[in-house]
């Protein structure tokens, strides 16, 4: 029988975020040396990593930064939660981050294909995968630029890192600007907006609800002296749920997300919200 320790099953655990069953029988195989226990997780890893791109990587985090101006944020994904909050998944996730940034990237192809140790960033993170035994895959990135961009992440759970993320840039730096942007970076955390503005909401899709907003005060029975007031109403209503500044401020739904930054004397400039598998 192999001469490993409880331990040593632990230890490799921590540092390959395999299942226990598959360290047990890694270590068995390399009588229980600890470095060869590694070389035989990748192996098998790699060599099942073709049976992995069917699975579903739902699990995973989010991760950002902001440097100089530029706000970058990405998600990388997991099949389980067991992976995705290991010290070694975030770690990768920090790699990843870290690459997007100093390669400039500026969509997630680009990313992908960045030089990472002499070989594309792709490969290293499919053998990160083969490590840990589970599809894993960058799922997005956004790339932000303004005067100022606040980063905010946000924990659903305590045992698990950030899973939603969100990037908002502003057109000022001021101190006003910058609460004020992180204020808002937490409404959009919150609220989920669709579009910064109601200007952003392709054509057909404010036909398409203007629409249903006239075939529903109908059916309602509604006069027809009050049915363009009705259908403005109710369109504005829309407006209301899906673009950023036209949704009342989380922190005080008296007033807008628009009328808050514009008391702050900023102008938004765009935005990015990931929540992990959605």
């Amino acid at each position: 029988m192999a001469n490993y320790t409880v331990k040593d099953i632990q230890a490799l655990r921590e540092r390959t975020g395999a299942g226990m069953m598959d360290v047990k029988k890694a270590l068995d195989e390399a009588d229980g040396d600890v470095q060869k226990a590694m070389e035989v997780i990748r192996v098998k890893g790699l060599q099942g990593a073709a049976k992995r791109e069917d699975r579903a990587a739902a699990e995973g985090l989010i991760t950002a930064t902001v440097k100089d101006g530029v706000g970058v944020m990405i998600e990388i994904n997991s099949e389980t939660d067991f992976v995705a909050k290991s010290d070694k998944f975030i770690e990768l996730g920090n790699t990843v981050l870290e690459v997007a940034v100093a390669s400039g990237a500026q969509n997630l192809d680009d990313l992908l294909a960045a030089d990472y140790n002499g070989n594309p960033l792709s490969e290293y993170i499919k053998e990160e995968g083969a490590l840990v035994g589970e599809k894993v895959e960058v799922r997005r990135m956004a790339r932000l630029e303004g005067a100022y961009v606040d980063p905010y992440l946000h924990r659903t759970s305590a045992d698990l890192p950030a899973q939603v993320g969100v990037l908002f840039a502003v057109d000022a730096d001021s101190e006003a600007a910058q609460t004020a942007a992180h204020d808002v970076a937490v409404h959009i955390a919150a609220m989920s907006p669709t579009y910064l503005s109601r200007d952003e909401v392709p054509e057909d899709t404010v036909a398409n609800e203007r629409r249903i907003a006239e075939e529903t005060a109908r059916a309602e029975g509604k006069p027809e002296r009050a049915m363009q007031n009705i259908i403005e109403g109710r369109l504005t209503g829309y407006f209301k749920e899906v673009a950023l500044l036209d949704q009342p401020f989380a922190k005080d739904t008296k007033t807008t997300v628009g009328a808050v930054l514009d008391e702050a004397g900023t102008k938004a400039v765009s935005f990015a919200r990931f929540r992990v598998g959605a």
